[in-house]
């Protein structure tokens, strides 16, 4: 078993990563003291394959659960959804010693801990993600909420899990572009803090894509302590934490400008790297090395030709992170160090939009 701390003070809390360990949620739970009362938020594709194993646990250890399944999908993550396990919650009378669980990808994790943040203002959540994205990046750093039609993650509260159990067995089940879109977050944490993890990839790509135990418990391993570094020294993303935003300006956008259906989050956050990195001060050789390991994992690495290049920036320029009307990047200065940087002008962004 492998376990890294969130280091937050009063609101710390664990990543356990093991092969094998989904039945042991109940038992892991017991710790925290909650009420009998337990939701269980997950969508019916991840439920149909774990859901019952996980109710048999927390049943076993004694809680009484609330099964609320969302339909699958990120066009899903919205208010419509938000009310409806609202709706569920205040039905079955969970009350402020209640807890939450998702059981999940990035979808389920972030409008369960949205949910949890605002029903009674606030009860625990704990999450069990089943994608790889999600255990190497939405499950951790307490980032929750939900899209709206005019721009991803507008509506959310900066919220901590109690836990987070990641078992690394159930990527198994993940059909193989899920897998290649969780890829390029795991890339994201070598181009933006460790040099040796992003050879690491490239290194080890037959051994990662054959879902060999030992290098995918490191790659989750190593993508977690790196955020939870970055997020134990900048919880709220006062500073450091946005450069976890690397590509996410970009994808962000491409995402909003195709309703939330043409592309994987990791592969709008693929193409966003790509095109962030065109717009950056590294060098030829360790662009086209970024470039060469996005393509490796079969992620794509262009904004096709179909999606209007307008309608891109003007979503960027109503992104979260921008500040009056001003587009914040995140910028490589070599692999393995970024910069965020704003001011740069509209030629030059619609010049990189056009990477080939």
């Amino acid at each position: 078993m492998n376990e890294v701390t969130v280091n937050l003070k009063e609101r710390s809390y664990k990543i356990i990563i093991d092969n094998g360990i989904l039945d042991s949620i109940g038992n892991e739970i017991k710790q925290f003291s909650f009420s009998s009362k337990i939701a269980l938020i997950s969508n019916p594709t991840v439920f149909a394959l774990y859901g019952e194993r996980v109710i048999k646990s927390l049943s076993n250890a004694g809680f009484d659960v609330i099964k609320i399944l969302i339909d699958d999908g990120e066009e899903y993550k919205n208010l419509h959804s938000y009310a409806y396990i609202q709706e569920q919650l205040l039905k079955n009378r969970l009350d402020r010693k209640s807890a939450i669980i998702a059981l999940g990808g990035g979808v389920i994790g972030d409008m369960a801990g949205f949910c949890a943040a605002t029903y009674m203002r606030g009860i625990s959540f704990i999450q069990i993600p089943t994608t790889l994205l999600a255990q190497v990046d939405s499950s951790v750093g307490g980032k929750t909420g939900v899209n709206h039609p005019l721009g991803k993650n507008m509506i959310g509260a900066f919220y901590q899990p109690k836990l987070v159990l990641i078992d690394i067995a159930v990527l198994k089940s993940l059909p193989k572009r899920e897998f290649l879109a969780g890829m390029a977050e795991v890339i994201k944490y070598g181009i933006i803090y460790d040099s040796g993890f992003f050879n690491y990839l490239k290194i080890n790509k037959d051994e990662i894509l054959n879902l060999n135990p030992i290098d995918l418990t490191h790659i989750i391993k190593r993508s977690c302590e790196i955020k939870a570094e970055v997020v134990s020294q900048d919880e709220r993303e006062a500073g450091l934490r946005a450069i976890l935003n690397f590509g996410h300006t970009i994808g962000h956008a491409i995402e909003t400008a195709t309703h939330y259906k043409r592309y994987l989050h990791g592969e709008a956050i693929a193409i966003g790297m790509c095109v962030e990195s065109k717009l950056s001060s590294i060098s030829d050789e360790e662009f086209h090395l970024i470039i060469s390991l996005i393509k490796s994992y079969g992620l794509p690495s262009e904004i096709p030709d179909d999606i209007n290049r307008d309608t891109i920036l003007t979503v960027m320029t109503h992104d979260k992170k921008a500040v009056s009307g001003d587009i914040k990047f995140v910028l490589p200065n070599k692999i393995g160090e970024v910069e965020i940087k704003g001011g740069i002008n509209k030629e030059k962004i619609i010049q990189a939009l056009e990477l080939k």
